[in-house]
């Protein structure tokens, strides 16, 4: 090892944060996005824009944001780190680096695969599932708010818990399926191959009256879900189920009993 890099002089007076930069593509109502190193690991910064610098009403939400968000802890959801003073910036919310390609951008550029289908079917739902159990607060479910992180393309859902309800209500599930709909529809439109299931499902999410679309996660999930596995799935567990009733019923007091004539014919064949 370098005997500089475990100088602590050496260590202290190396800059904390460098290669700071603005990431407009990701900026947010409120918010200005920002991709920086601290001590030489890539993060990423959050922090209000500079009209909104200085009000108290906006500087409450972004510590009110922190509050929420540190208890996070999803893996398809971006968890926050810490809440510090950055130089030039002012106080930033800190979270993991998750650069990477936005489901717009893909869109944009004819680059939705299969593999984020399926991403989109199995790791949001995940996500949306933990953000209405846990009753938080989230901007709508858009292509721009899904990132797939660039080196393993982990599906990581941004602009979730800046409030926290004691319960959601129907109306907020509801809209939650209506815009996975729109998202699951913008990507079948992009990838190009034909999904006669999907597209059915996102169809019915996105339905004009809402009392026709998926009542919850629990009945997208399974809608999702392949049915040809299901039913096979089924048959195993009934035929297991069946072969479990009849072991019960052969070691049960209503088990068939030989007659007195079977049983002396079986004897005496016996002893032959």
């Amino acid at each position: 090892m370098d005997g500089n890099t475990s100088n602590p002089s050496v260590m202290s007076s190396a800059p904390k944060w460098t290669e700071i930069e603005h990431l407009p593509e990701w900026d947010e109502e409120f918010y200005h996005v920002y991709t920086a190193k601290k001590f030489g690991k890539w993060l990423m910064l959050k922090t209000l824009r500079p009209e909104y610098k200085g009000v108290p009403e906006y500087e409450q939400m972004i510590e009110k944001e922190f509050d929420v968000r540190y208890n996070l802890a999803h893996p398809h959801i971006i968890m926050i780190n810490d809440f510090e003073e950055v130089p030039g910036l002012g106080m930033c919310i800190i979270t993991d680096d998750v650069y990477g390609d936005s489901l717009a951008k893909l869109i944009r550029e004819g680059k939705v695969t299969e593999e984020h289908l399926y991403k989109l079917q199995h790791q949001l739902l995940d996500a949306l599932d933990y953000i209405q159990t846990n009753h938080l607060e989230h901007h709508p479910l858009t292509p721009s708010r899904i990132i797939f992180t660039e080196n393993v393309g982990n599906l990581k859902l941004i602009d979730v818990g800046f409030d926290q309800k004691t319960h959601i209500t129907p109306t907020d599930a509801n809209e939650d399926i209506y815009n996975y709909g729109k998202v699951l529809s913008a990507a079948l439109d992009a990838v190009g191959t034909p999904h006669p299931r999907l597209r059915k499902v996102a169809e019915r999410c996105m339905s004009e009256d809402p009392s026709k679309r998926y009542h919850d996660v629990s009945s997208l999930r399974l809608a999702l879900a392949d049915r040809k596995l299901n039913l096979i799935y089924i048959a195993v567990i009934a035929f297991l189920l069946a072969m479990i009733a009849l072991l019960l019923w052969l070691n049960s007091p209503y088990r068939p009993v030989p007659s007195s004539d079977t049983a002396n014919s079986i004897t005496t064949e016996s002893i032959n």
